[in-house]
Order: structure tokens, then C-alpha cells, then sequence
């Protein structure tokens, strides 16, 4: 029993950990450091030599502070959800159903939220006709499923697979929407997201810092019940 927990808990923390694409997990032992000593010789005006250092960023450690792209744009950690997400060209879809149901709002105000944001590729996977935006039905529909994205607070990559590890393999995490997402660890070691209808969605691009929360792009539309 104690080796089937480790097992779990090692799989879900791998996901803090990626490699040049962030749907891919490595392991553990290949931890970045954020911030290692470079040694620097210089001179002073007697030609003595003498050595200092400067201190260098990981590209995770500068995204918390100069940006990181996602959906296509350069999302910056001081603007909101909705005003990097208007400028990313692979989101528009995501954007538009936001602003068809007057969610515009709630994702440019004050707070923690985490956004799953599907690109316009996943939109296009949808059955066609799924949600009809022209009836009063299809419009409440199309607002459950943007909130469905939405998680009230902030959780990054890190906070998700700790929670994992909390739930020996599985996070369930309530969305604004009322109905929850579960999280876990593939066989591939990629961070896997289950709808209430056993659908999956694969996250792509993790911790895209915003003012009001972050942002994680995904590869597919989750649907409510």
C-alpha cells in the first residue's frame, strides 16, 4: 500500500516539471534550478583581477515576471484574464462565447480565478450545432460551459499536483459553473483533465500568470452534465 501511494504522488508531482512543451512531464531529477552562481572576472584599475557573480533566470523563473505565451500572444502578469486573452489569436473562439454570454466582467475584475482555455481548435472539434447561440436554450448552454472552465482562486501547475498527490492520483476541482473537473496524471505523464461526460482534455501550456488569477490552455472543450 505504502509503494502504491509513492507511485501516485511521484506521478502527479512529475507534471511540476516540463519540458520545452508543457504538455510533457518530466522527472523529478531533472529539476531546474531558478537561480544558480555564474562566476565573473573583472578588472579594477590596479589590473588586479577579482571574482563576483550575477545571478541568472530559468525561462520559468522570468515568465513570473515578464510574461509567458500562450494562446499565440505574450500574456503579461499585470494585465487581467480578459485583456491578455482578447489578444491571443489561438483563443478567439474562448473570448467570443465569453463576451456572448457577459462573462467580459467577472474575467476583467479584481480576484483569483483559473481559466482552462480551450484554443479554436478544440472549439472546432465540437459537434456541429452542439451549442445554438441563437436560441435563449443554446445561450444558457454556451454560458455553462464557458463557467465550466472557470475555477474560483488560483491554481497553478504546482498547487494542481499537489492536490493530486492529496488524492493518491485524482483532484477534483468545482468549477463557477457548480459541476467539477477531475485532474490526473496519464500514462504519458501529461496533466489530464475529465469532464462530468468522460471527456479529456490534455493542457498544453501551464501558469500564464494574470492580474486576476492564471491561465492554462487546453486541447479540448470540457462539457457540464
Amino acid at each position: 500500500m505504502k509503494k502504491s501511494v509513492l507511485i501516485l504522488a511521484v506521478s502527479a508531482s512529475a507534471i511540476l516539471f516540463s519540458t520545452s512543451s508543457d504538455a510533457q512531464v518530466i522527472d523529478s531529477s531533472k529539476k531546474a534550478i531558478a537561480t544558480r552562481q555564474v562566476p565573473v572576472t573583472k578588472q579594477d584599475s590596479s589590473r588586479s583581477t577579482a571574482t563576483t557573480s550575477v545571478q541568472t533566470q530559468t525561462p520559468a523563473a522570468q515568465a513570473a515576471t515578464e510574461g509567458k505565451v500562450a494562446g499565440g500572444v505574450l500574456m503579461v502578469p499585470g494585465k487581467s484574464i480578459i485583456d491578455n486573452t482578447s489578444k491571443a489569436a489561438e483563443l478567439t473562439s474562448l473570448v467570443s462565447a465569453i463576451k456572448a454570454t457577459g462573462l467580459t466582467d467577472t474575467l476583467a475584475a479584481s480576484g483569483n480565478f483559473t481559466v482552462f482555455a480551450p484554443t479554436n481548435d478544440a472549439f472546432k472539434k465540437l459537434p456541429q450545432g452542439s451549442i445554438d447561440t441563437t436560441t435563449a436554450a443554446g445561450k444558457d448552454k454556451l454560458e455553462n460551459v464557458v463557467k465550466y472552465h472557470v475555477i474560483p482562486g488560483k491554481f497553478t501547475k504546482k498547487d494542481i499536483a499537489l492536490a493530486i498527490a492529496k488524492g493518491k492520483g485524482k483532484a477534483e476541482l468545482t468549477t463557477v459553473e457548480g459541476d467539477v473537473i477531475t485532474a490526473s496524471v496519464n500514462e504519458n505523464h501529461n496533466l489530464e483533465l475529465t469532464d462530468s461526460n468522460g471527456n479529456k482534455a490534455l493542457v498544453t501550456t501551464f501558469d500564464a500568470e494574470q492580474s486576476n488569477g492564471v491561465v492554462h490552455v487546453i486541447n479540448n472543450v470540457l462539457l457540464p452534465k
